[in-house]
């Protein structure tokens, strides 16, 4: 089998994907369901009446002819402003045209009068112009534009509150390939509507038209103000001269060509007998009317469509996991001296002859393989997880060779510990969280690391395991150990990926036209996350993780490097996320370490370290705190500049100077040598 699924390079998972509700989403989704059924028994119920619908319709009309009229009429617009400074200029034809400053995203607010009556939806036109890029249409240098959102609102003195304008249609005349008009209304602020702008033969005017659902009435001395959005990931690509229209036709009458009215084949089925029209006459005029003319049928078919709409918009909330989708199974060859234009004899699938074989009626795809990776009788996949779990704890595996546990691999050094581990594993129901807590639990784990000049020269490494591994913590445990030592960690479970604290422009050059660009900082519980959760660019992974030997995640690595650099310290000293953590533990010290300095200070290196401090180490301790203390008094500002590092506030309670004077002091604490180290 292969691996079937496209790649999203616009970010996201990539197909094939399963989604993975939780209880009360599955239930969400259920009550969805539903409220489509009975929408859905509402139409079957209405469509009954269709014919006789029909006939009424054909009846009330005096001359379909007369139906027909111009529908489009351009705004008067009054005043044209962009958001990002660009200079909008009218012209005589009504239109108007963007100039100087060209902002890399843009919205123009456009304000016109609205006759009383109704409003049923817009017309933009899009016109080349001799001024603007390559006499195009936008103004980007290559002449094109990508409008992201289109939004729309009436105001009006007798309105306690603008109306807001809901488009649930949309049409263009044109559209570039992958960028439909129909975007706009997705609410995905980066898809939008694109012409070829950059293609000469298709620099022409060209129309889109927004429709409402049902006729908005127009109050009177209304205004009509409408915002046009770029906010693609493409820089200026803004409307470079445009022009607006409004209609009060009725909505699904609407059309670019700005007349309404029933298109001409429908007018020659309606001049045609009711007796002499063909079934395919009579569906087509059912079609038509079902679809243009305001009934009880369209607007069940109205109700239909929202509920469906709502539901696949709550669908599209639900977290989804890529898995693996079997495809065609290939014929495979023994290649002639490796030649892949000279294949040899044909061969099928199989387990290598010194393995166990495939379980019984397991199928030769993914799924067979699984079961065989999982087999009891495999004597590999639990030996090779023991192995690997043994190392997240000690160090080292019993095999050093945790990426490459084969016949090239080091010896365990103690084979028979391997071989229950992995014969416990299985038997457990490949319990990891079990195995984990067997391993911790163990008094081999609980040992003192104390080291001995014996046991050093008999074993420098601790492979023999006669003391406690001691060995720096992972980066991702450094920093998850730092916010929960200052209280600041969030606890929650699950979710979509969270972005904390990064370097300016961590991303803005590996990330040119990716959804990285211009990176912020989550504001709420993204910032205290677990690292499991944040966000993970690959080929440029956060820099602090990068710092602490995380892998760049480019391929798939299983024994990750350990250093110590002096880059280490300097992260954990001045990056914000150790700076506020510091003065999280600061203030716990505060708030619950006591009413003197040694009682605050004993009880913040006990959290951080989880053992009594020594007499020596706290006498010097509380000597520098007095010391800055001191300083942090004759140097206010600087206190307040350190307090005010991070996102969470500083107590405004505690005394300023001592709150500084104890931040300092417990980011010692957290750059110990025991604090990122398991010891």
């Amino acid at each position: 089998g292969t691996i079937q699924g496209a790649s999203n390079r616009s970010g996201g998972n990539s197909e094939p994907v399963i989604e993975v509700p939780d209880q009360e989403e599955e239930q969400e989704i259920a009550q969805l369901r539903k409220r489509v059924e009975a929408a859905q028994s509402k139409v079957t119920e209405t469509q009954l009446q269709l014919p006789n619908l029909v006939a009424s319709w054909e009846a009330e009309m005096e001359s379909p002819e007369a139906a027909k009229k111009e529908m489009w009429e351009i705004l008067q617009v009054k005043d044209a402003k962009s958001k990002g400074g660009a200079a909008l200029r009218k012209l005589p034809d009504g239109s108007w045209i963007a100039g100087g400053r060209n902002p890399g995203t843009d919205t123009y607010t456009i304000t016109s009068p609205l006759a009383a009556g109704t409003f049923t939806g817009l017309l933009l036109e899009a016109l080349p112009d001799p001024t603007l890029p390559n006499q195009s249409l936008g103004r980007a240098p290559n002449g094109n534009f990508v409008l992201t959102g289109i939004e729309g609102e009436i105001s009006a003195p007798s309105l306690k509150k603008p109306l807001k304008i809901a488009f649930t249609r949309a049409e263009a005349d044109y559209a570039q390939k992958g960028y439909d008009v129909k975007l706009l209304l997705d609410k995905e602020p980066a898809n939008g509507w694109a012409i070829d702008g950059n293609d000469p033969k298709k620099r022409v005017d060209r129309k889109a038209m927004f429709i409402v659902d049902k006729a908005l009435t127009v109050p009177a001395d209304a205004t009509l103000t409408v915002r046009l959005v770029h906010q693609s990931k493409f820089a200026g690509h803004n409307i470079g001269r445009f022009r607006l229209s409004a209609t009060d036709a009725e909505p699904a009458l609407a059309s670019l060509d700005g007349t309404g009215g029933p298109p001409a084949a429908v007018l020659a089925i309606m001049k045609t007998p009711t007796e002499n029209r063909t079934p395919q006459q009579r569906a087509e005029l059912e079609k038509f009317y079902r679809a243009s003319v305001d009934s009880p049928l369209r607007d069940a078919d109205y109700a239909l469509a929202a509920a469906k709409a709502e539901l696949e918009k709550f669908e599209r909330t639900i977290p989804s996991v890529m898995v693996m989708k079997e495809g065609p199974v290939r014929d495979a060859f023994i290649l002639k001296r490796g030649e892949y234009d000279k294949p040899g004899d044909k061969v099928s699938m199989t387990t290598p002859a010194v393995l166990p074989p495939m379980p019984k009626d397991a199928p030769l795809n993914r799924l067979g393989l699984a079961k065989w990776i999982v087999d009891p009788a495999n004597p590999l996949t639990a030996r090779v997880w023991a192995n690997r779990a043994w190392e997240n704890f000690f160090g080292y595996g019993l095999s050093k060779s945790t990426e490459n546990l084969g016949t090239q691999s080091e010896y365990p050094v103690h084979p028979e510990l391997l071989d229950w581990l992995a014969t416990e594993f299985i038997r457990t129901g490949w319990d990891m969280k079990a195995m984990q807590k067997l391993i911790v639990m163990s008094a081999t784990y609980r040992q003192s690391s104390k080291l001995t000049p014996a046991l050093l020269e008999k074993d420098p490494e601790n492979r023999l395991l006669a003391r406690g591994p001691r060995f720096r913590l992972a980066g991702e445990i450094v920093r998850d150990q730092a916010l929960a030592i200052a209280g600041l960690l969030v606890p929650k479970i699950g979710g979509p990926s969270v972005k904390p604290y990064m370097p300016e422009g961590v991303w803005d050059e590996t990330s040119k036209y990716g959804d990285l660009r211009g990176y912020k900082a989550d504001t709420g519980d993204g910032l205290y996350r677990r690292s499991f959760y944040t966000i993970w660019k690959r080929t440029a992974a956060p820099p602090t993780m990068l710092l602490f030997d995380a892998p760049t995640r480019e391929i798939c690595t299983v024994k990750r490097s350990r250093t110590n650099t002096p880059l280490q310290a300097l992260s954990l000293l001045n990056e914000v996320t150790f700076v506020e953590a510091a003065r999280g533990l600061a203030q716990q010290m505060m708030q619950h370490g006591g009413t003197t300095p040694e009682q605050r200070i004993a009880y913040g290196f006990k959290r951080a370290t989880a053992r009594d401090i020594e007499p020596a180490a706290l006498k010097q301790l509380t000597n520098g705190f007095a010391k800055r203390v001191e300083l942090f008094k004759s140097k206010p500002a600087e206190a307040t500049a350190l307090l005010a590092q991070g996102a969470t506030k500083a107590d405004t309670s505690l005394n300023p100077a001592e709150l500084a004077a104890y931040t300092t002091t417990a980011s010692v604490l957290l750059n110990l040598d025991r604090v990122v180290t398991r010891d």
